[in-house]
């Protein structure tokens, strides 16, 4: 095991903030990507790293300590999603004025003009429309594999079940997303 996780073991405070910093952006990236809310992704991530201190003991190595975090992240989603089903509480595809704010902050430098800028934002906003509206499934494989970068098989350690799966799972996402977007092909 890792030098960190044996620290982590031992109830290094300093360890803990070591893990939080290492993964603290990935965490509410996966979160975000899977439930598509801001407010609701920082939740995730406050309770996996929770969970993540609570139960550093049980960690017994036979994946990485990445795949193990995102496994928990990916569960803590997932039960969230349950939660909203059970309550009726619709999923809101349509991003907030902070997130339509950031959207703009992560423009490149290279001064768009005005129409670019409102097509790239246009583009953007259906594309999250889009991931939000998928089954949590194939959401979750969309965000590991093709936003976050995930393997295959990292995906699959994450998700627990088999390469496969996974594998079957995006072809459908990817599909499903495609005819979803269809409408608007001259964005994209």
């Amino acid at each position: 095991m890792s030098d960190l996780v044996l620290r982590l073991k031992k109830g290094d405070r300093e360890a803990f903030n070591e893990l939080v910093r290492e993964y603290e952006k990935q965490v509410i990236n996966l979160a975000y990507g899977m439930l598509s809310e801001r407010e609701d992704a920082y939740d995730a991530a406050q309770e996996t790293f929770i969970r993540i201190y609570k139960s550093i003991g049980t960690f017994r190595g036979q994946s990485s300590l990445s795949t193990w975090i995102y496994r928990i992240t990916a569960n803590i989603c997932n039960d969230m999603l349950r939660k909203r089903q059970r309550s009726a509480r619709t999923i809101s595809i349509y991003p907030s004025d902070e997130d339509e704010h950031n959207s703009a902050a992560e423009l490149p430098d290279d001064n768009p003009t005005p129409e670019e800028a409102l097509e790239l934002s246009e583009r953007q906003r259906i594309v999250r429309e889009g991931i939000a509206s998928l089954n949590p499934d194939f959401r979750a494989v969309i965000t590991l594999c093709d936003i976050e970068g995930r393997s295959y098989e990292e995906a699959a350690a994450i998700l627990s079940v088999p390469h496969g799966t996974v594998k079957s799972r995006l072809n459908r996402a990817r599909n499903a997303l495609r005819k979803k977007l269809s409408d608007n092909r001259e964005l994209f």
